[in-house]
């Protein structure tokens, strides 16, 4: 990592608060004690993660005691990495950081109030913009197509764009809801066997799905579905070895087919991918600056509908979300399209 090499400041920290010196990989093997009885193991996990990358920036920019850690310590690791993720992992990260810095704040490591001045990306600003445009879901779909035909990828990525619908609804889904000589699919709200729908009863509906998708879901069945049954008896629609999967594990699953080297598209951070972390495991297909997850798709598929003139209250039906909700989060349209779009109706009148 190619940041500027940190210049300690101890007299002047010391001015003003009496610090004990503590090395940063002690201070992490503390942080981590302090933790383990409150987070469950997978997140303790993320933490040793995310505080050992912390740790051994500072070994690499000469940085052995947090005594000397001060906010533009973690700007300056910020940048050192923020070419490596997305601004929403970034801020995931660096929250992280924040609560390593604050822990050591407590034991006298480091000057009091450093934590509050470490500001995170704003996560949410991106999550509000962040788009699957038509021509990227077209590539993928079209590479699923031809190399993983009716895989779980290839369906799930399938039915997501065509349908719009939210990740937590897919995950929902049994065999059963898929009417297969109808081509369709019924959204139902189960709360009692742990597959709500975010807006409850008010949400079920059937979803009509082209030929070319209801055939692709046919043959996941067919071909590649695990039979098994959920905690409930259950068939759902998409599985793992062990039942239903977790929305995680369906986050994990669009983040890897949307990573351009994944499918066929080349590597646009002129990474090679033998060396890239996002590339080689599956778990870690989040940290490609260009992969997105279940909602960005979502937000995508309903653009593709309002720029193919599909009227806003049917596309509100469909997708489950109000006019004015979409009109604000998910409309991605510029005004020079609906300007366009709005000539073409009354080029007539």
């Amino acid at each position: 990592m190619n940041a500027r090499k940190h210049t300690p400041n101890r007299q002047s920290q010391a001015q003003t608060h009496t610090l004990e010196p503590l090395e940063p990989a002690k201070a992490m093997s503390l942080y981590l004690d302090s933790r383990s009885d409150e987070l469950a193991d997978r997140s303790l996990e993320l933490h040793e993660k995310h505080v050992r990358s912390f740790v051994e920036w500072c070994d690499e920019n000469g940085i052995d005691n947090m005594n000397d850690v001060t906010a533009r310590t973690v700007h300056e690791y910020q940048l050192s990495i923020k070419d490596g993720f997305k601004q929403s992992t970034l801020s995931i990260y660096l929250g992280t950081i924040r609560q390593f810095v604050r822990f050591c704040e407590g034991i006298d490591a480091v000057v009091p109030n450093v934590s509050e001045r470490i500001v995170l990306p704003d996560r949410e600003r991106q999550a509000r913009t962040e788009t699957l445009e038509r021509e990227v879901a077209d590539a993928i779909l079209s590479y699923l197509r031809r190399y993983h035909y009716a895989s779980r990828s290839h369906a799930l990525m399938a039915v997501m764009w065509h349908t719009g619908i939210r990740t937590g609804t897919v995950q929902g889904l049994d065999v059963s809801d898929f009417e297969a000589e109808r081509e369709r699919l019924r959204i139902r709200h189960r709360p009692e066997t742990d597959t709500p729908l975010k807006n409850g009863q008010s949400a079920e509906r059937f979803i009509a799905l082209s030929s070319d998708v209801a055939e692709v879901l046919a043959d996941y069945i067919e071909e590649n579905r695990h039979s098994v049954t959920d905690d409930y008896g259950r068939e759902p629609l998409f599985t793992t070895k062990r039942g239903r999967p977790a929305k995680n594990s369906i986050r994990r699953n669009i983040y890897a087919v949307t990573r351009p080297c994944a499918t066929g598209r080349g590597c646009p951070h002129n990474r090679d991918p033998d060396d890239c972390e996002a590339a080689q495991r599956t778990n870690d297909a989040c940290k490609c600056p260009s992969t997105v997850s279940g909602h960005p798709v979502r937000r995508g598929a309903i653009t593709h509908y309002l720029r193919q003139d599909v009227p806003d209250k049917v596309v509100s039906d469909r997708m489950n979300v109000s006019q004015d909700v979409i009109e604000t989060h998910y409309d991605r349209r510029t005004e020079d399209e609906k300007a366009e779009q709005r000539r073409q109706f009354l080029s007539n009148i």
